[in-house]
Parts: C-alpha cells; structure tokens; sequence
C-alpha cells in the first residue's frame, strides 16, 4: 500500500495538469480518468485496512452504493440494468467505506458473471429489528446449484476459468469479522438468479 502511494500521487498531479491544458477537449474522459485514480486510492486503503483494525463510521449506505454503481456502470457491460431501493431515505450503518465498497463491487461483479454480461441487478436496503441493517443483492443469472451454495464461501471456490476463489472469502471475512455482521446466500435458484443478503448495524 506504501509503495502505490508515490505513482498515484504522481498520477493525480498529470490529471490536474490535463484538466487546466486547453487542448484537452474531451472534460469527461478526465473525468474517468480522475474517478480511476480515485479508485486506486481507495484499493491502496483496502490493502492498508486489512492489515489493522478498520475503523467503522456510521455512513449512508443508499448514498453509498449508489457512488459504487454510478463507478461501476462505464466499466462493465452496458447490458447489465442496475437498480437501487431502499424502502425508507437516509438508512445508516456502521461501516469501513472502502472495505464496505470492496464487498458491494465484488458481488456485483460476480452477478455480472454469472448472467454472462446482461441482466439485472437489483438491491434492496431495508431496516430490520435490534437494530439490523438488510442489503439485498439479487441478479437474474445461472444461480448456484444447492449442493454448492454452503461451499460459496470457502477459500478456493470459483465457477469461473479464472481467478483463484477468494472474492467471496474476503467478504466474508470483511462483513463478519470487521462489521461484525453477516453475509449469506438468501435465496438461489438455477438459471433464475441469486441474492446475497448482507446484515450491518445501525
């Protein structure tokens, strides 16, 4: 995390640069750019709040999905249909912004996989009792089979042809042991689509 820290820092001086040169015409692809660098910022934090104990602030977690999505929309498949509901306004919880995004794009991400690129997805958030805070997120894709839904989270699984399995094991360890809250399946259904329920504190 300390060794990213001189090129980003460099990078943000060249798009200030860019954003004041004249000859830059095109406003919204340094835009992008500037959002990019932003985002290498957050992840060299991610790297940083793993090795410690990450402080938790409560936060509006509408607003913050809301700022993951409108990331992620420009980088993934333009056929992919994103929606947020959340069934009353200004629903906080105690999070790790950075830890707490990482999660949200990582299920999303996954859901984008597993509808082959187009689809919908669609996220609830809701409060429940004792203080409980319900994230939703549901895809219309292949599902998981039943026999493999308790094996999601263990290190290793993947359905993919690449990567090494560990997304899912992060969240977890991320929601449980960090927010002291929970993540599971909610309900799965193959070739009709998952949901992922994330549990938070208000």
């Amino acid at each position: 995390a300390h060794q990213l820290g001189t090129p980003i820092s460099s990078l943000m001086a060249w798009v200030e640069y860019f954003k004041e040169d004249a000859k830059f015409e095109n406003k919204a692809l340094i835009g992008e750019l500037d959002k990019d660098v932003k985002k290498l910022q957050v992840i060299t934090e991610r790297f940083s709040n793993i090795g410690s104990e990450p402080t938790l602030k409560e936060e509006n977690i509408e607003e913050h999905i809301t700022n993951i999505i409108d990331y992620l929309k420009p980088r993934i498949s333009t056929k992919v249909n994103f929606s947020i509901h959340a069934l009353t306004p200004n629903i906080m919880a105690m999070i790790n912004a950075p830890l707490f995004e990482w999660v949200v794009e990582n299920l999303c991400k996954n859901s984008v996989d597993a509808m082959g690129g187009t689809g919908k997805i669609t996220i609830f958030i809701l409060k429940g009792s004792e203080g409980r805070i319900f994230v939703d997120i549901a895809d219309n894709g292949k599902g998981i089979p039943k026999n493999k839904i308790k094996q999601v989270f263990n290190p290793g699984f993947t359905t993919k042809k690449r990567g090494w399995g560990l997304g899912l094991t992060l969240a977890k360890r991320i929601i449980e042991t960090y927010h002291q809250g929970k993540i599971f399946v909610k309900s799965s259904e193959e070739n009709k689509g998952t949901t992922f329920r994330i549990v938070l504190h208000a």
